[in-house]
C-alpha cells in the first residue's frame, strides 16, 4: 500500500475514532482512505472547511478522551499551528500527520524536508514541544502511527509523524494483523466525557490568567517533556569501529543515503548512516559517542539545511559537520551524495 495508507491503517488498528482533514497534495490519500475506512470501525469522519476548523475539530474530540487524528501537507499545516498550540496547552492526546510538499508559501506538490523547524520547534506560540516520527518505509510509517497513539494518551500531548512527499506516494509491502490492535488505551480520568454523575466535572482549556498557575502547568509539562526525552528517543545508528565518515538523514532520503554508502564502499570509503527516528526529542548522545575513527560528518536533507542544526549542537565541535542538500522538490542522488563525500575527503587528504 501507499506510505499515506499505511499510515491511515495504523491510526485505525491504534483505535483512531475521529479523524478530520482537508485535501491537499500530497496526503490527500489520507482523508480519502480515512471516509471510506471510519465507518467500519463506528469511528468518525469530517471533511472540514479548512484547516483551521479541523485542528480545532481534533481539539473537541479529544478533549472528550477518544483517539483523533488529522493531516495535512505543509502550508496546511501552518494553518493548523495555533490549533496545535492550543491542544499543547490543554495537554490533549492527538495525532498530527504532516506529509510535507516544497515552499515556503504554497511552494510546489514535490517531496520536501523543509518543515523540520516548524515540526520540531513548537511551530505555535508559547512553550512547548511535539514528539515527533520520521518514518522511512510505508511499514514504518504503520508502526511510528500505532507508537504515536499510544505515545500521545501516555504523556498527554500532540504527537506528529513527519513524512515526505516520496514516502506518501511510494507503495511496498506493509506488514498487518487486522485481528491485533497493538495500542493499549489507557482510562482518561481528566476527558470532558459527560461522566459528571461518577466524578467532578472536567474542564478542558489552555487559559490560565495567574501568572504563578501557568508558570507551574509549563513546568510540570516540561518535566513530562524530560521523561520524553529518557524514554521515547529513537535512533537508527550503524556507524562502527573503522568508519571515517557519518552520513546524517531522516526519512524517505535516508535510503538514498544507504545506496551512496554501498558505492562509497567500492571506493574503499567507510561511510555509515546515522538516522534519527524521532526529530524530536533529537537523538543527541549518538554523536556523543562515536567511535575515534569518524573524522567528518555529512548532513544531507532535502532542504537549505535545518536538521544540521540539531546535528551541530550534538556533535559539539568535536568532529567537522559538512551539508549537502537539494530543495524545491529536487530529490539529490546517491551519486551526488557520492561526490560530496569524495569531495570531504580529498580536503582531508590535502591537509
Amino acid at each position: 500500500m501507499k506510505g499515506n495508507e499505511a499510515i491511515c491503517q495504523g491510526a485505525i488498528n491504534a483505535g483512531c475514532k475521529a479523524f478530520f482533514g482537508y485535501p491537499i497534495t500530497p496526503q490527500s490519500e489520507i482523508p480519502e482512505y480515512m471516509a471510506k475506512k471510519m465507518e467500519t470501525v463506528s469511528g468518525t469522519f469530517i471533511q472540514a472547511e479548512s484547516e483551521l476548523a479541523a485542528i480545532h475539530m481534533v481539539y473537541g474530540a479529544a478533549a472528550t478522551g477518544i483517539r483523533a487524528m488529522t493531516s495535512s501537507s505543509s502550508p496546511g499545516i501552518a494553518l493548523k499551528q495555533e490549533g496545535i498550540s492550543y491542544l499543547a496547552g490543554a495537554d490533549l492526546p492527538c495525532v498530527v500527520v504532516n506529509v510535507s510538499r516544497a515552499g515556503p508559501g504554497l511552494g510546489g506538490i514535490l517531496p520536501s524536508q523543509a518543515d523540520y523547524f516548524q515540526a520540531t520547534r513548537g511551530g505555535g506560540n508559547g512553550d512547548y514541544y511535539l514528539p515527533v516520527y520520521a518514518p522511512s518505509t510505508a511499514n514504518e510509517a504503520y508502526e511510528l502511527t500505532v507508537k504515536a497513539f499510544d505515545v500521545a494518551d501516555m504523556y498527554r500531548t500532540p504527537v506528529m509523524i513527519l513524512a515526505d512527499g516520496i514516502l506518501g506516494q511510494m507503495m511496498e509491502p506493509v506488514e498487518i494483523n487486522e485481528n491485533e490492535i497493538e495500542s493499549k488505551i489507557i482510562e482518561k480520568n481528566w476527558a470532558a466525557n459527560g461522566e459528571m454523575d461518577k466524578r467532578p466535572r472536567n474542564v478542558v482549556s489552555s487559559i490560565d490568567l495567574v501568572a504563578s498557575g501557568l508558570e507551574e502547568k509549563n513546568l510540570k509539562r516540561f518535566e513530562i517533556y524530560e521523561k520524553i526525552k529518557q524514554n521515547e528517543t529513537m535512533v537508527d545508528n550503524g556507524v562502527k569501529n573503522g568508519d571515517t565518515i557519518a552520513i546524517v538523514a531522516y526519512g524517505t532520503p535516508s535510503r538514498i543515503v544507504l545506496n551512496a554508502i554501498d558505492l562509497l564502499k567500492e571506493q574503499g570509503i567507510k561511510a555509515a548512516l546515522i538516522r534519527p527516528i524521532t526529530l524530536w526529542p533529537y537523538p543527541y548522545e549518538v554523536f556523543a559517542n562515536l567511535p575515534d575513527s569518524i573524522d567528518n560528518i555529512l548532513v544531507c536533507e532535502l532542504s537549505m539545511g535545518q536538521m544540521i542544526e540539531d546535528v551541530k549542537l550534538g556533535v559539539m565541535g568535536k568532529y567537522p559537520v559538512h551539508f549537502f542538500g537539494r530543495c524545491g522538490g529536487v530529490i539529490f542522488t546517491p551519486e551526488e551524495i557520492v561526490e560530496k563525500v569524495i569531495e570531504i575527503e580529498s580536503k582531508k587528504s590535502k591537509s
